[in-house]
Formats: structure tokens, sequence, C-alpha cells
């Protein structure tokens, strides 16, 4: 007979909280892309439903692509690490050659009547990467040479790539995740800090070689001063939702979407959440994104593995960095940049690698140790094994007086 509890646990459900709360930030975001774009949808298309039909079919194929998230055993990304490190390098590198220009970046590759964002693939396909390498150097992770520089060559590569299409904003979110996976993972404090030093002479650098970059950033100090010119979208974003307020407009009833908030159903949705659904709307996403991050951190801490545990870790960094990003940006705490909003914005590149990643957090979060469980198979045990000790005392001190 096996008296050990622990020994016969049960592989724990996946967690639903967190399918829960991907589902509401889809959910909203379906909604509220149609609210933002109708206009804009007859105006180019005649056809108020475009964005909303192309949307509800980047759904369908994120919940194929959520499905077979959970349905993969994690671990088996461990294999495939290789292959999907090339094909990110492969699409990086594609993009630059046969991308569709737009305001002058190739970040996009057409494919029929859909298009492609390799840096969308890159940040969900990069924390994998990461993961394993981490993983496999977790006891000399303290080390420069072994557990850091290789990391931050991996890292530079891919940034090179992003940086000749150009995508500024997806290179600072990458760089960022590779940091906190490495202070996660348990490097040494100095390495960080020097490495933010770093980056951030190296991102002043790159922002005064480009003069739309400086732009940015002067409409970021000063944007009522640049408000007819590279601060025009920040300012009618800030317009829009101060006229929001606490209650909002109304669903539907948003201005913002007549054309004076440009990329209103993509980057900005979040200014026709603000505006139409009021503080309350904007606390309620925010209090998902955080739902999100507790859920998926959660997971990582209770993860089996060290390659599960960096793994869910980075993925829900990523996405949760990216949300938080977006709405600073919309607010003007931070310099205009395109990226755009987890779950909610238009667009299927970033929608359909965010559902993939969730139905990964869901995989590990099902291969996962149940603490609650195994916390109470413990103290099953304790008590047993108290049980034991008291029965064995009372049989030795039977026998003692029966020998007297």
């Amino acid at each position: 007979m096996n008296t050990n509890p622990i020994r016969n646990m049960v592989e724990r459900p996946w967690d639903g909280w967190l399918l829960l709360v991907v589902c509401v930030l889809i959910g909203l975001g379906v909604v509220m892309i149609y609210s933002a774009s109708g206009i804009t949808a007859s105006w180019q298309f005649n056809d108020a439903m475009f964005f909303l039909k192309r949307q509800l079919i980047y759904v369908g194929i994120g919940f194929v692509m959520l499905i077979i998230g959970l349905k993969v055993d994690y671990r088996w990304y461990q294999r495939l690490v290789y292959p999907i490190l090339i094909g990110t390098i492969g699409l990086l590198a594609l993009v630059l050659v046969a991308g569709t220009e737009v305001n002058s970046a190739r970040r996009w590759i057409r494919l029929a009547s859909f298009n492609i964002q390799p840096a969308e693939i890159a940040k969900i396909s990069i924390a994998f990467v990461l993961a394993y390498s981490m993983a496999k150097k977790h006891d000399k992770i303290k080390s420069f040479t072994i557990g850091v520089l290789p990391h931050l060559l991996l890292i530079g590569f891919i940034i090179g790539l992003l940086m000749l299409q150009p995508d500024f904003g997806s290179s600072v979110l990458i760089t960022t995740l590779m940091g906190a996976m490495l202070f996660f993972a348990g490097t040494r404090l100095i390495y960080i800090i020097t490495g933010i030093a770093i980056c951030v002479v190296g991102g002043g650098f790159a922002i005064t070689m480009a003069d739309y970059r400086m732009a940015r950033i002067l409409a970021f100090l000063d944007p009522w001063g640049n408000q007819d010119t590279s601060a025009y979208q920040l300012v009618e974003s800030l317009i829009s939702i101060g006229s929001g307020g606490v209650p909002g407009r109304g669903l539907g009833e948003g201005l913002g979407k007549l054309g004076f908030v440009p990329e209103l159903h993509t980057d900005f949705i979040g200014t026709a959440i603000a505006e139409e659904l009021g503080f309350f709307g904007v606390a309620l996403i925010i209090g998902l994104y955080v739902a999100f991050a507790f859920r998926g951190f959660l997971i990582a801490m209770r993860a089996r593995d060290y390659f599960g545990r960096f793994t869910a870790f980075g993925l829900t960094f990523i996405i949760s960095l990216q949300g938080a990003v977006n709405l600073c940006v919309i607010s003007g705490l931070l310099p205009t940049k395109g990226l755009t909003l987890p779950f909610i914005s238009f667009g299927g590149s970033s929608l359909l690698m965010c559902m993939f990643a969730t139905g990964v957090l869901l995989n590990i979060s099902k291969c996962a140790e149940d603490t609650y469980a195994l916390r109470q198979a413990q103290i099953r045990a304790e008590k047993e094994r108290s049980a034991w000790d008291k029965k064995r005392e009372r049989i030795l001190k039977e026998h003692q007086e029966d020998r007297i």
C-alpha cells in the first residue's frame, strides 16, 4: 500500500479564471472595434461591419490557436526551440525584402487579403527561446559569460532586424522581456542595472538619429505646443478621453470615430473605450489586465520545471507589458508608439499570438502542481504520522506496564 498521498495526486484542471479574463477582453474588443470603426469602414469600404467581420474571423482562428496551445504539452516546445528561432529570424528577414511598406516602414507581409506582422510573432517566440536557454543554464545564470552574454548577443541580433524595419517599440519590449526574464531567473542585479544603463544610452542614440522619433519625444514633452503637427493624434486622444469623463458618452456615442483620432480601432482602441465607457470602462480593462498578470505569474510560480516557469513568466510579462505601454501611450504618459492593446485592438497577428500564448499558459497550469492540494496532502500526511506516533507510544507504554 502506498502511504504517500502526494504521489497519488491527480493532474489539476487548467486555469479557468485566466480563460474567463481573456474571453472578456476579447468580447470587449469585438464590441469596441465595431463601435470605433463603423464610420471609417463605411467611408473606405462601403461596409460598416468590414473590420468587425475580419476581427470575428481572427477570433475564430485565434480560438483554434488557443486550443492547440492548450492541448500540446508545453514541454514539446523545448524540442522545437531551434526551428522556432530559425523561423522567427526568417520572417524578420523576409519582411525586409518582401514586406509591404506603410509610412516608410516594412513591418507586414501580405498574404492574400491579410497581413502578417512578424514582430508580433517574435514577441511570443522569443519568450520560448529565452525560457529554454535560461532553464538549460539555470545553475550558471549568475555567470556573465554563460548566463547573460549569449542572451545579449541573440536579442541584439533580433533587435538589429527589428530596427531595420524600423520597429523601435517592439525592440524596446523584447529587450525589456529579456531583462525581466534574466532577473526572474536569478541573474546578478548588477548585470540588470548595467544593462538598463546601456539600453538608455542606446535608445537615446536611436531616437536622436531619426527625426520622426525626436518629433514624438517633443510631442510627448509638449503636446499642446505641437497639437497641429506631431502631437495631433495624442492631443485628440486626450480630448476624447477627457470628454468621456466618469460615466462615458455611452456605447456608440463617441466622437473620436468621426476622423478626429487616427487609428482609433487599432492602436488607440483604448481611447474609444475611455470616451464611450468612461472611467469605469478604463478601470475594467485595467482590472482585467491585472487579473491576467496575476493568474499568469501564479501559473509561473506553480510550474513543475524551470522551462515551464520561465515560459509562463515570459508570455505573461510580454502581454501585460504591451497592454500597460499602450494604455500609457493613449493617455500621454509615454511617447506615441504603434503598439496594439492585446486581445482588444483590431489585427490578426497580435490577437492570434496572444491567444496561442494563453493556450500555452493554460497547458502549463494544467501540468502545474496544485499548491493547495499539495498543502492539504502534506497536512493529512502529518496527521497520519502523528496518529501513528501516538499509537506506537501507547503500545510501547502498555507493553512496559505488562512487563512490570
